[in-house]
């Protein structure tokens, strides 16, 4: 396991351009294999070459071949700002594909909290693929991270890079305050009852079964493909014994960042870290 301090960051050819002219961002909704709905929006991004004099053509079909697939949170969905920030920051270094995870915002079906949801992401990579992006990167947050891992394990190949931020390393935790604050919110009728109706997030009544991989059982099939695990070490959800558990099952495949300061997933992700983020994912899926 690579153990990169949090200042250090691989040299990339590509570089952010927030002057480039940039095509609209397009929605559309994407169909999983068991036939959710799931809505999604695709951005064209901006990027320019270190040393090219013009800057690349935008019209018609993306002509640039990465494209980043952010995959978020539990009660999150493509229209939260914290989703939207995330995009915005990554659409400078390439396209992004935004999507709802099922059960969220405006997607069908009812949230599993990670099971059938690698579902989802195999679609909406299936989706990039298919607007002719040759790279693929996703970039999960806490449920969405564990998502990530699971579909790079369950689809090996079809991402060429993975990046993992507040993602768990076991199913079931319950050692922290707003872990036991989840686990009613999904066990609990009057807990689904806030979800729907508080968090526009419909989750499903029925357990896991069988019992999705996890996510630490999951890291150890998705070698060779490069892979980031990002955490803060003020994480409110997780502690730095999930981090270090994942960073463990990748040997040295993987590679860790854990970050002063840093709370839980979007919302503590700022423009800085992303940036580097996306920096060390242009350089990776290369």
């Amino acid at each position: 396991m690579r153990n990169r301090s949090a200042g250090q960051v691989a040299h990339s050819t590509v570089r952010p351009n927030p002057e480039t002219r940039r095509q609209e961002a397009f929605r559309t909704f994407l169909r999983t294999t068991d036939g959710i709905p799931v809505d999604s929006v695709y951005d064209p991004g901006a990027v320019v070459y270190e040393g090219s004099e013009s800057l690349p053509d935008t019209s018609g079909t993306p002509a640039r071949d990465l494209v980043f697939v952010i995959a978020h949170g539990f009660t999150g969905d493509v229209d939260r700002p914290h989703v939207r920030r995330v995009a915005g920051v990554l659409a400078r270094y390439g396209a992004v594909l935004t999507f709802s995870f099922r059960g969220h915002g405006r997607s069908g079906g009812r949230s599993t909290v990670g099971d059938k949801e690698v579902l989802d992401l195999a679609a909406a990579v299936d989706r990039a693929r298919s607007l002719g992006h040759a790279r693929v990167v996703t970039v999960g947050f806490s449920m969405g991270g564990s998502v990530v891992l699971r579909h790079a394990a369950l689809y090996p190949r079809t991402a060429d890079a993975v990046v993992a931020v507040s993602a768990p390393a076991r199913w079931y935790y319950r050692g922290t305050a707003p872990m036991r604050r989840l686990h009613w919110l999904v066990t609990r009728p009057e807990g689904r009852l806030v979800g729907r109706y508080g968090l526009r997030t419909r989750i499903h009544h029925r357990d896991w079964d069988p019992v999705p991989l996890s996510p630490a059982e999951s890291v150890p099939r998705i070698a060779p493909t490069p892979l980031l695990f990002v955490h803060g070490d003020q994480d409110g959800y997780f502690p730095l014994d999930h981090p270090r558990m994942l960073a463990e099952a990748a040997g040295d495949h993987g590679e860790l960042w854990v970050e002063h300061g840093m709370g839980h997933a979007e919302h503590a992700a700022d423009d800085a870290l992303l940036a580097r983020i996306a920096d060390w994912a242009v350089g990776a899926a290369g």
